[in-house]
């Protein structure tokens, strides 16, 4: 590993840190009518580079198949979008921007979330940048989570709430704690993105 890195922070040394300040509820956007998907489509698309995550419903039975994702979150430096997948008629806006190659989408540990893509949607994400596998990339050999990497990057703690973790993301109205988890790992993302000198063309 090169020695110039810094070494990751252990998570009794995150702990310590001061949380980072995400997005409030006031700078989170759920799509729900059609000018919402048109105005989502036009921002996200204008800010040329994106934080990116899904959510699932969780599943606990040994076989039992996720049917998600159930919601797919966008951030830019300064708001979210979310689109809950119940909602079909904005599935076209969202395919668009997932099958846009203008549109970098980058995010943390995304080869489930882009398997359950695929399988929904039949779409191939493009323009999709692993932020663990740019640390991997620059020499870290563990892998670099958003917790870790805001600790990192920022010497903030990424807070993250287990009870939203393990929520139901198939219910039509998601609770606001849902709506700030959702949108500040999309965020979070954006943020780390900015913080490793990363530019939308590579």
């Amino acid at each position: 590993m090169n020695d110039t890195l810094p070494p990751l922070p252990e998570r009794e040394q995150i702990a310590l840190l001061e949380p980072f300040e995400g997005l409030g509820l006031r700078d989170i956007r759920v799509v729900a009518t059609a000018q919402d998907a048109q105005d989502a489509t036009a921002a996200l698309l204008a800010s040329r580079v994106v934080g990116f995550d899904t959510e699932s419903k969780p599943t606990f039975a040994k076989f039992e198949v996720s049917g998600g994702p159930h919601v797919v979150q966008f951030a830019t430096r300064n708001e979210a979008w979310l689109f809950q997948l119940h909602r079909t008629e904005f599935h076209g806006a969202l395919a668009a921007l997932l099958g846009s190659a203008d549109l970098v989408k980058a995010g943390f540990g995304l080869s489930t979330d882009l398997s359950l893509i695929r399988q929904r949607f039949g779409v191939e994400p493009q323009a999709v940048l692993d932020l663990d596998a740019e640390f991997r990339r620059r020499g870290y050999r563990k892998s670099v989570g958003v917790k870790t990497a805001v600790a990192l990057v920022f010497d903030r703690r990424f807070v993250k709430s287990r009870k939203a973790t393990t929520s139901n993301w198939a219910n039509r109205q998601l609770t606001d704690a849902q709506l700030r988890y959702a949108a500040n790992d999309a965020y979070a993302a954006i943020r780390v993105f900015d913080a490793l000198g990363l530019h939308p063309g590579g």
